[in-house]
């Protein structure tokens, strides 16, 4: 970040984010204590008003004369982006594909003698020479006068204090590496500032959407850019860097003996929780996002309360700078230099430090790779278990509920005990084993999405998922909800293990939330160590195909209209508002690579006029959950409820192109694979520090070969990446796999 600083202008102007305006009006968490118009209410009177405390706060996107040239570069990288994949690879740039184009070439010989007079000047002024050194940070001595000095007591200790303390106990105990001389990028000064101009100008375009959907952004990144835009820091990012603790290492003090080990465990039932009052207002979808009036008579003259939302063509200009930008070649060879730095920096840290991070971690008492804390943050609720987990389930069941009444056989149009569906597929609970299971990912999946699929039905026969791993069949989702908790406990027996399972929402109708709700609930399916996603499959091509809907916006009415109508009254849904609180975020799934005919543009009909069979591209999706979004989280948090995040599988496969939707709007992303042919992306996602789940056995079965994944390339180079299981049933054959 401090490259990218150093080569600005405290000059230069970028959109600004938007404010982020605290909340200081909670309705309806008290019935006794609500006040309306300063008056206290007396029960039995009509629900309060909804009167939000904060204003709308994003900031269009203001035309320039360039609007027009991004949007032509936007288009040429959307029609060559498969192209492009198939002919380059990773960071390999043949000589028939330059990256400089013929313009940059011409100018390349000035360009050099311009940064070599600059790095001359600078030379002079700051040193007689440039060199790089390596520096290690000595011990006091005994007999020194440093040693002498007397050293305050624990209690004493202030938290930078402290801090201090811990970077000097690492700073004797490891080498420093450190590049001294002005100029340290590699890279010319007029490369080096109008990439950062551009770079700095994509970070602040996230900057405005996570801070627009109440999602996080690194206060790192955050106070570099104050510097460059020279806006004020929020409340919660003033705290000073010194104050802050970067490193985690030995105790000063001996750890309290009454201060548990582990959390303590929830008792009784935890969907027993207050039921909020109810809220006046109008909900109705527009233009595809569900929009909150104060009436009935507001909603017919289109008078929107003001919540914050996005706008829809602020959001394609701000991509087609994102487009222009990973196609612009100084950049890429700037950020591939950058990233380039960074890895090799790692690398001699690794050579430097390696026995001695072993015996730091040596030192410290009772952790170890099983015992410290883990969290999948990508892995589907419908292939949570392990195959053998699934198998001994499936044979307990047939022994002791062979006479039950499992399955409605729609052709038949009779019901099925268990006994007599596994009769109709030849088998026994004897018979049955992992091969004929067959639900393990194999080289045939290879760039097969639909094969892997197949391998979510046991023994080939889609009536067994039914059974078994749905939460809406003929049994409520009684022995999914029978192996979710079974899962649970072996989580909570090894203590330190936790998962975000997801969970399905496809939006045919709006009755599917009470459904997954009322299976939750009434199976008390909870575990301390388990939170839930919910993932929303782009399948509306499908669902057209069939008539079950006739347009775009039907789909997104039954996703985020119950979620609304449980914001404004709970007593609606209370077995939804009751599961909600568990739910941390929205996922967006599908074969990425299929193929996308269709460009997101302002040309691109709304929701309710999308009535095409062809499916929404990438852009659109997400576009349209993440607007959904950001009204229900600014509604929701008026009401003083939990909010939602938005974490999509982004990069798997497919065109580059999805990763600039996913770094615009997402929080965190799943897989990011084709960040290894994307150099500026890539480092874009370093400085922005974008969470990615990568889970190498799911794709060395689906896309990439395990040897090739570029998940420890990602993580020498500064990638905030998480190590995720994605489907055990497919891919494990144990419970750590």
């Amino acid at each position: 970040m401090e490259q990218i600083a150093n080569g600005l202008h405290m000059s230069d102007t970028v959109d600004a984010s938007s404010q982020n305006l605290r909340s200081n009006l909670r309705l309806g968490l008290d019935t006794e204590c609500d006040e309306v118009a300063g008056e206290e209410r007396s029960e039995g009177t009509s629900p309060s008003t909804f009167s939000p405390s904060r204003k709308g706060t994003f900031l269009k996107k203001q035309h320039t004369l360039k609007d027009q040239e991004y949007a032509e570069i936007a288009r040429q990288v959307f029609e060559n982006s498969r192209v492009e994949e198939s002919r380059c690879a990773n960071y390999e740039f043949p000589e028939e594909i330059p990256i400089e184009n013929q313009q940059e070439i011409k100018t390349a010989v000035q360009r050099h003698l311009n940064y070599a007079s600059a790095t001359v000047k600078a030379s002079r002024v700051f040193c007689t020479c440039s060199r790089e050194t390596i520096t290690r940070s000595h011990t006091v001595d005994a007999d020194s006068e440093d040693a002498a000095l007397p050293v305050p007591e624990p209690a004493q200790l202030t938290r930078s204090d402290e801090n201090m303390q811990i970077h000097k106990q690492i700073d004797m105990d490891f080498q420093r590496v450190s590049i001294s001389g002005e100029d340290t990028s590699g890279v010319p000064v007029d490369d080096l500032r109008d990439a950062s101009s551009l770079l700095v100008q994509a970070l602040l375009i996230r900057e405005k959407y996570m801070k627009l959907n109440l999602q996080s952004f690194p206060k790192t990144t955050k106070r570099f850019l104050r510097t460059v835009d020279d806006e004020p820091l929020d409340e919660e990012d003033t705290t000073s860097h010194d104050d802050e603790v970067v490193y985690v290492c030995f105790p000063l003090s001996p750890r309290r003996k009454d201060h548990p080990i582990h959390p303590p465990a929830t008792k009784g039932n935890p969907f027993q929780n207050p039921i909020l009052s109810e809220i006046c207002c109008e909900l109705k979808m527009v233009e595809g996002v569900v929009q909150v009036f104060e009436s009935a008579s507001c909603s017919e003259q289109q008078e929107v309360i003001n919540l914050p939302q996005p706008d829809r063509e602020s959001f394609l200009a701000d991509m087609n700078i994102l487009m222009a930008l990973i196609a612009n070649g100084p950049i890429k060879s700037f950020a591939y230099r950058r990233l380039s730095y960074l890895s090799s920096r790692f690398q001699l840290h690794s050579l430097l430090n390696e026995m001695k991070e072993l015996a730091a971690q040596k030192t410290v008492p009772h952790r170890d790779f099983y015992n410290i804390r883990k969290v999948d943050t990508h892995v589907h609720a419908a292939s949570c278990m392990n195959q053998k987990h699934l198998l001994r389930f499936i044979k307990k069941m047939i022994k002791q509920d062979s006479e039950k009444f499992v399955y409605f056989d729609k052709k038949e149009k009779r019901m099925m005990t268990l006994k007599e569906v596994f009769d109709s597929l030849g088998l026994t609970a004897y018979d049955i084993n992992i091969d004929t299971l067959d639900v393990h990912a194999d080289r045939n999946t290879f760039h097969r999405f639909d094969k892997f699929n197949s391998k979510y039905n046991p023994v080939g026969e889609s009536k067994l998922r039914e059974i078994f791993i749905k939460t809406d069949n003929y049994m409520n989702g009684e022995y999914f909800a029978r192996i979710i908790k079974e899962v649970g406990a072996d989580l909570e027996e090894s203590k330190y293990q936790n998962a975000e399972y997801r969970l399905s929402i496809y939006g045919r109708n709006s009755d599917e939330w009470d459904q997954l709700a009322k299976w939750a609930v009434s199976h008390q399916v909870y575990s301390d160590n388990i939170r839930w996603l919910v993932q929303i499959p782009r399948l509306f091509d499908i669902y057209r195909s069939n008539g079950i809907l006739s347009n775009f916006g039907e789909m997104l009415t039954n996703i985020f209209m119950p979620l609304f109508e449980v914001t404004k009254d709970p007593s609606s849904h209370p077995e939804l508002h009751q599961f909600l609180q568990f739910l941390t975020g929205f996922d967006s799934v599908d074969d990425e690579s299929k193929p996308e005919d269709i460009v997101f543009t302002m040309d691109s009909p709304t929701p309710e006029k999308w009535e095409a069979t062809e499916n929404p591209p990438y852009a659109y999706y997400l576009y349209y959950m993440y607007s959904n979004l950001v009204v229900l989280n600014h509604f929701r948090q008026e009401r003083g409820l939990n909010t939602f995040v938005l974490r999509p599988h982004c990069g798997e496969a497919g065109p580059v192109h999805h990763l600039v939707s996913g770094f615009m709007l997402a929080e965190n992303i799943s897989h990011g694979l084709l960040l290894r042919k994307a150099p500026v992306l890539q480092y874009l996602y370093y400085l922005a520090q974008v969470g990615i789940a990568m889970s190498p056995l799911s794709n060395n079965s689906l896309f990439l070969n395990y040897h090739r994944n570029p998940l420890p390339e990602f993580l020498a180079r500064g990638l905030v990446v998480s190590l995720s299981t994605d489907d055990p049933l497919q891919f494990h054959f144990t419970k750590v796999s």
